[in-house]
This record gives structure tokens, C-alpha cells and sequence, in this order.
């Protein structure tokens, strides 16, 4: 039988964030590691060897979008009125996080979206918890963004793109529509170059863990994302 997963409390991360080592990606452990403010990244991806134990980060501070903050250039605000792109929904979810898992992860050493990462999270979306962002020009998706959606709670995992604006238009889509469903805040867990440019910023855990405790997670699956 399986053992159930128990996280560490969060205040227990060394300085660089780090709750946990092992453990599985299994839904049921993905979901209560999100509860608790923690999310897994793998350290390293060794291709030789699958059997790599799984790293688990709650990092001090935290990147967050507030979207009363959101901030838009003048030439973005240009780009909007005269875009030649299409924004859609859980429309390719299986296409944006291959698509993710081909660019550089944040400390440029390599992808961090491991074929364990993108299995289980894929299994996440279809049991209803995560989603996607893509943006078409034409029939092709150049950009998108796939995240976590546990009632309430949303987060940007990851981002890719293709062409000039269009991963910031997707952004921005996701922002407005989460607005529309009455949301205020997504996290970001670290704040990008595009995230920035935004107004995202970074937050202490303590008051990330605070805002946590604010979710409903009971909330039906992927409710802000239905169709």
C-alpha cells in the first residue's frame, strides 16, 4: 500500500528554499504540497539515472502578481490594439508543457520540466487541477503558459515563447480573465523578466503562507478554467 506523503512545515527550508527530498508526484501529494505553499523542482535531471529523488522548495521570499498592480507599457498597450495573435484555454495543455520543457530553466543550466514533471502534471490537468494558455497565430500555438488551479489558487509554472509579445500577451489574457472571475492574485513562485515588467514582486513566505490561508480549495476542478 502507498504511504501518504507528509510535508515538513514550511518554516523548516534551508536558505534556499528547500522543505523536502523524495517522495512522489502522485495528484494527492501535488495537491497538499500547493496547500502548504510548496512546489517541487528538480535540482538536477540526470537522464542515466530516473531514480533521482525529487527536491521540494517553499522559497523565502516569494514571487506574486497582484493584479491590481499589473502594469503595461506604452508599447505593449500599442501591441494590444493591433495584434495579430489568438488567445485560447486548455485548448493543447499537452502541447504548451513540451513546448515549456525546451527552454532554459531559471538558473540556465537546462529544462527543469523532466518527463516525471510533465507525466504528472498532465495527469494533474486531467483529473481537473492545472491549465494552460495558449496563443495561435494562425493554427500554430507560439507561446503559452501551463500553471496549477486548485480552487481559488492559481500558479505560474512555467512560460514559453516563440515571438515578440506573445507569451506577455498570454499573461496578460490570463490576468484579465482571472480578474473577470473575481481573483486578485496569482503566484508566480519566482518573479521573471516578464513578470516583472508586469508589477510582480516578491513577497516574504510568511505573508505568502498568510495568503494561503485565504483559499477556498474546495472549489470545484478547474472551475475558473471551464468552458
Amino acid at each position: 500500500m502507498r504511504r501518504r506523503i507528509i510535508f515538513p512545515p514550511v518554516e523548516t527550508a534551508n536558505e534556499h528554499g528547500l522543505v523536502a527530498v523524495g517522495g512522489d508526484l502522485e495528484i494527492d501529494t501535488l495537491l497538499r504540497a500547493y496547500q502548504q505553499g510548496i512546489f517541487p523542482w528538480p535540482v538536477t535531471i540526470d537522464h542515466k539515472n530516473k531514480n533521482l529523488p525529487m527536491t521540494w522548495f517553499s522559497p523565502d521570499p516569494r514571487g506574486v502578481l497582484d493584479f491590481k498592480d499589473l502594469h503595461l507599457s506604452r508599447s505593449f498597450k500599442k501591441f494590444l490594439k493591433n495584434t495579430p495573435f489568438k488567445v485560447t484555454f486548455n485548448k493543447n495543455f499537452s502541447d504548451v508543457i513540451n513546448q515549456c520543457a525546451k527552454t532554459l530553466r531559471r538558473d540556465h543550466s537546462g529544462t527543469w520540466i523532466s518527463s516525471e514533471i510533465k507525466d504528472s502534471y498532465t495527469k494533474l490537468y486531467d483529473a481537473g487541477y492545472a491549465y494552460s494558455v495558449e496563443v495561435w497565430e494562425d493554427e500554430k500555438i507560439v507561446a503559452g503558459i501551463y500553471g496549477v488551479a486548485i480552487g481559488s489558487f492559481i500558479s505560474g509554472e512555467s512560460m514559453f515563447t516563440h515571438t515578440d509579445n506573445a507569451s506577455k500577451l498570454g499573461l496578460y489574457h490570463l490576468i484579465r480573465h482571472l480578474e473577470s472571475k473575481g481573483l486578485s492574485w496569482i503566484d508566480t513562485q519566482m518573479v521573471t523578466t516578464v513578470v516583472e515588467q508586469f508589477g510582480g514582486k516578491y513577497i516574504s513566505r510568511r505573508e505568502f503562507t498568510n495568503r494561503l490561508k485565504e483559499i477556498n480549495w474546495s472549489f470545484s476542478r478547474n472551475q475558473y478554467f471551464q468552458t
